[in-house]
């Protein structure tokens, strides 16, 4: 079981929410950072659900893939995140961060 998050984009941007983009479109995606996470504790889809909710709510972020049965979180966003910033979201789900894959 896993949980994607998609961050709606901002407007007039060319990439719908699933992150694709238009036929001609500009790259609105240049510059994207994929991180991945390893999160201890996670064990069934509330568990991803909780984790990919508060990662979603960090500045940048673009999408979310919480996956429990590997305990990895995929994250895309804009611009680099800091460890610090994943960490505080991850605690506030209730988890904890082990560190990047």
């Amino acid at each position: 079981m896993t949980t994607e998050t998609d961050t709606p984009q901002a407007a007039g941007s060319c990439c719908s929410s699933t992150g694709s983009c238009g036929e001609g479109a500009a790259d609105a995606q240049a510059g994207a950072v994929t991180t991945v996470y390893e999160v201890k504790g996670m064990t069934c889809g509330h568990c991803e659900g909780a984790v990919s909710e508060e990662i979603s709510g960090i500045e940048g972020v673009t999408s979310v893939k919480a996956e429990a049965a590997t305990g990895r979180v995929t994250v895309a966003s804009a611009a680099a995140l800091t460890d610090e910033a994943v960490r505080a979201a991850v605690d506030e789900a209730g988890y904890e961060l082990v560190g990047r894959a």
